[in-house]
């Protein structure tokens, strides 16, 4: 029974996760054009993508067509996409799947 619950909890942390990095890509994508505005900072690009928003991240890079040529960008969001992928895959095993 915890086992569902943690991972109910767990996706929609990587939701939730995905939707606020998907967002920031597209600020910073739409302030990267304007003189002198406060751009969002990569830290905090990447600490949304390692830390549950990895698809959000993989999709906002793609959409907005933003860090897309910057490597360390690349890895770290593909290596954190198939680790998040893994965990959530383990927790679905984990509960039993979804018909039980």
């Amino acid at each position: 029974m915890y086992d569902r619950i943690l991972f109910f909890v767990y996706l929609g942390v990587l939701l939730l996760s995905s939707l606020a990095a998907f967002c920031l890509f597209g600020r910073d994508k739409a302030l990267a054009g304007k003189e002198g505005a406060v751009r969002i900072r990569e830290k905090t690009l990447l600490f949304f993508t390692v830390f549950g928003g990895a698809a959000g991240a993989f999709f906002g890079r793609r959409a907005f067509r933003h860090k897309t040529n910057k490597r360390f960008f690349s890895v770290t969001v593909v290596f954190a996409l198939l680790l998040q992928t893994g965990t959530l895959l383990f927790l679905l095993w984990k509960a039993g799947g979804f018909c039980r």
